[in-house]
């Protein structure tokens, strides 16, 4: 949410051992440090470090050697991130709110460290947070004004386990209203900005948090993904974003929007940062019902420096290329980048063939029947007294129309329509039962292709970033959008993305994102996967133009 260049003559086979078409396609040559795009805390002439330096690909690691070395303390980086916003912020527009006990937070932390006392893995880890996640003492709205100034009186699972771990949560990150959208334009509060583009959209619904990720306003941040809401806005922005596998992270204290779909994922500027993050978060919830009781393994023990790697990292690794997400509709450019993407897992050993899902194409309309769904019994909640902002009115039923009228927005009150009336009698058979069928479909076809292969590619996204108000008025080009992503929430697998290219667009060129599946609950393969095909991939630095803008003027 895994060497040295083979010969260039390739052998990518699909199973009847056609050529996999490459023709055009050069290979990709970075230095693994330039996958982080936060600078890292850098020692002084008159301090030594401890000999076992972080990776360069980790700001979480190289944060807590920052501290337990003494070179910084947590109030400077508390500084320097909150400096960071207030610079980017204006042009961004990430945050819906900033908390104010930041500093606070950052101070107790260093009396820890002055005490000697054991740090959780997220010490001095400036996360942000969805606004469908909630948080005590923070507003929680979910991008609707039907909740706002709501201040839930608990923490989510998610977020109460980050500060356990000793997490600072830096604030509350935009999103599509109640996180269905796939641009962020849906937010109630305003319109964030791609920070490679900032007349660009950053994705959705996650938007606000891989826009902050990629900005560098935090170092993770938590969204949620309901049908590719943290893995297409990850690919629009440059980061890694993991969407777990349903049941791997508790929903407890998630704002519903399709509850047998939702799932809280992680955004991090490297995959060792977003397995960090989504280590900690894991895990059986007593008050989570759906969450797995299975063991939670260490994401990313084996996510080595890239010094230590064989000639063969992933020899043997067998790796489908879907074939339908390479078909008409998906822009020449994404193509192009993920016929790279699959040159460079052979580069490392891979076996890579082309597997076909012939439900593939069912996924989508399956899933808006299933999602609205679900989301007009979910959101029937907000009525202006069970939950959300009252209007008054003299009698039950003008209340409850009133309320939501006034504190739905339009994208809302269209997906609960459609949700309600595939719900209606004479329609359910017709609707919901054979999209439930269809998700069943999509299952196996997904437990077929991953009986043959170790994880399944394909692109996050059709399309690179787009601007700001192109698919607005058109809803069913922006549903389209999500071909590539709401398969595997149908399936309720584990898929991470992560950047592979950059193509023509912007300023600066746009980025692209893979898209890496896997099988249940097998989030350590595909962070080990991803960490190596990082580590390895030369020739980008997936670094937006604005965080150099911000370092000129900083400097």
């Amino acid at each position: 949410m895994l060497s040295t260049l083979q010969n260039p003559r390739l052998s990518l086979l699909h199973h009847h051992h056609h050529r996999f078409p490459l023709k055009g396609h050069r290979h990709l040559h970075i230095t693994p440090s330039a996958r982080a795009s936060h600078p890292l805390p850098q020692p002084t002439a008159t301090q030594s470090p401890p000999s076992t330096s972080p990776p360069p690909s980790s700001t979480i690691l190289s944060i807590r050697h920052s501290l337990l070395s003494r070179r910084q303390t947590a109030v400077q980086l508390a500084e320097s991130y909150l400096a960071r916003i207030q610079q980017t912020e204006p042009h961004i527009r990430s945050f819906l709110h900033i908390s104010n006990s930041v500093i606070k937070e950052a101070e107790e932390l260093d009396r820890k460290i002055e005490r000697n006392e054991e740090l959780g893995p997220l010490a001095g880890v400036f996360v942000g947070v969805k606004d469908n996640i909630c948080t005590a003492n923070m507003p929680s709205t979910g991008g609707s004004k039907v909740l706002e100034g709501y201040r839930p009186p608990f923490d989510a699972t998610a977020v109460r386990r980050v500060k356990e771990c000793g997490g600072i949560i830096v604030g509350k990150t935009n999103l599509d209203e109640f996180g269905m959208g796939s641009t962020t334009e849906g937010s109630a509060f305003q319109v964030t900005a791609n920070p490679w583009d900032v007349s660009r959209v950053p994705g959705g619904s996650s938007g606000g948090s891989a826009a902050a990720v990629s900005a560098g306003q935090c170092v993770v941040s938590l969204g949620s993904d309901t049908g590719g809401s943290v893995r297409q806005p990850a690919s629009f922005c440059g980061v890694v974003g993991i969407k777990p596998t349903y049941g791997r992270v508790s929903r407890y204290g998630l704002m519903a929007y399709a509850s047998s779909l939702d799932a809280i994922g992680c955004f991090g500027s490297s995959v060792v940062d977003t397995g960090i993050l989504l280590h900690a978060i894991s895990g059986h919830d007593q008050l989570d019902a759906t969450t797995s009781k299975r063991e939670v393994p260490d994401f990313t023990s084996q996510c080595t420096s890239a010094s230590f790697f064989e000639s063969k990292p992933l020899k043997g690794l067998r790796v489908g290329v879907i074939r339908e997400t390479l078909d008409d509709g998906v822009d020449g450019a994404i193509k192009s980048s993920i016929y790279e993407a699959a040159a460079h897992l052979e580069e490392l050993g891979c076996n890579v063939t082309e597997v076909s899902l012939p439900s593939f194409s069912l996924g989508l309309p399956a899933y808006y029947i299933l999602a609205l769904s679900e989301s007009s019994s979910n959101l029937s909640r907000y009525d202006g007294i069970r939950y959300g902002n009252q209007i008054g009115a003299d009698e039950l039923n003008s209340l409850y129309g009133d309320s939501r009228a006034k504190g739905f927005g339009s994208e809302v009150k269209l997906r609960i329509l459609m949700g309600t009336y595939a719900l209606s009698a004479g329609y359910y058979d017709a609707y919901y039962k054979r999209a439930q069928q269809v998700r069943t479909l999509i299952q196996r076809s997904f437990k077929d292709a991953l009986d043959k292969n170790d994880i399944l590619i394909s692109p996050a996204a059709p399309s690179t970033a787009y601007s700001i108000g192109e698919k607005k008025n058109d809803p069913l080009a922006m549903y389209a959008g999500d071909i590539m992503t709401v398969n595997v929430n149908l399936a309720g697998l584990p898929a991470l993305v992560l950047p592979c290219g950059v193509v023509e667009g912007g300023s600066n060129g746009l980025p692209v994102g893979l898209q890496i599946i896997g099988a249940a609950f097998d989030e350590a393969k595909l962070l080990k996967v991803g960490h190596i095909f990082e580590q390895t991939l030369q020739g980008h630095r997936f670094v937006p133009p604005l965080m150099a803008d911000v370092a000129l003027k900083g400097s």
